[in-house]
């Protein structure tokens, strides 16, 4: 196994030792998740192929460097280091440090059999949101700590919630919803100064709009989901590994919503995915 550090490839013995990096036990970074992080899927070995979005991923980290008034890193040694790890991994997670190093590594994909047959997903209580939430910190306890009580009820991912009841996103990733409304289908997506915006759900609504379809745009507050959860037909959780993955459970409380994972909605989507990630 390899990884990319401040500069650098660095490469791991047989007991998972690195050979030429190290990191002071009183690095911020490892004492209070002060790290800002993306995570890309690079599509065909390429940085540069439209689903690998690189100039979305490097821009979102700009913009938390920016507000967070951090050195900025060298966006060059970035790009050489995922040019060395793309072709071992397709998964690639950049961490910026606030003093500009960077730390890259790299993954398998794990998309499983539940991604793409439909997963359960739990209603987490709003004590798991995540903090900053505009920005992907290393300060993701929440997050995991709300997949793994996700896990112990029999669900793959949590559902984050506002304090009003707001749903708000996955714990990985973006929450969609179809329903029909006047005879024709639609997508919705919930907004919130408390939801990551996306990538792959700028890419999916982009996709969407091309195609002459509607995306509606607004948040899932606790009233509107009395009428938003009866009425969806489908539901779905999007990200950059993943791109479009079905929901077919949701456990809420003590009630369970139930949709189809197959639903024509969800399959016209990711055959679109597919299409574009094979240009």
């Amino acid at each position: 196994m390899s990884f990319w550090y401040d500069g650098q490839l660095v490469e791991e013995d047989r007991v998972g030792t690195a050979s030429a990096a190290s990191l002071p036990l009183d690095n911020v970074g490892l004492r209070f998740g002060a790290t800002v992080f993306t995570t890309m899927r690079v599509y065909g070995d390429n940085l540069q192929h439209p689903l690998t979005q690189w100039q979305a991923h490097c821009d979102r980290l700009t913009r938390s460097i920016q507000a967070f008034d951090w050195t900025p890193p060298s966006w060059l040694s970035i790009y050489k280091g995922c040019e060395q790890l793309k072709t071992e991994y397709p998964i690639l997670r950049i961490t910026l440090f606030p003093d500009g190093r960077e730390w890259i590594t790299g993954r398998s994909s794990h998309v499983t059999t539940a991604d793409r047959n439909g997963i359960t997903c739990w209603v987490a209580p709003p004590v798991y949101a995540r903090s900053l939430p505009m920005h992907k910190t290393g300060n993701y306890l929440a997050c995991w700590l709300a997949k793994t009580q996700a896990q112990k009820v029999g669900a793959q991912e949590a559902i984050l919630t506002s304090d009003q009841g707001e749903w708000l996103e996955t714990s990985t990733g973006n929450l969609w919803g179809w329903k029909r409304s006047n005879g024709e289908g639609s997508w919705h997506t919930p907004i919130h100064n408390r939801c990551l915006p996306g990538i792959m759900r700028n890419t999916l609504k982009k996709i969407l709009e091309k195609t002459g379809q509607p995306v509606h745009l607004e948040p899932w507050s606790s009233h509107r989901l009395v009428s938003l959860l009866p009425d969806f037909e489908a539901m779905a959780y999007s990200n950059c590994v993943i791109g479009l993955a079905p929901i077919h459970t949701i456990l809420n409380g003590a009630t369970t919503l139930e949709y189809n994972p197959e639903h024509a909605s969800i399959k016209a989507l990711q055959r679109q995915l597919t299409q574009l990630a094979s240009h």
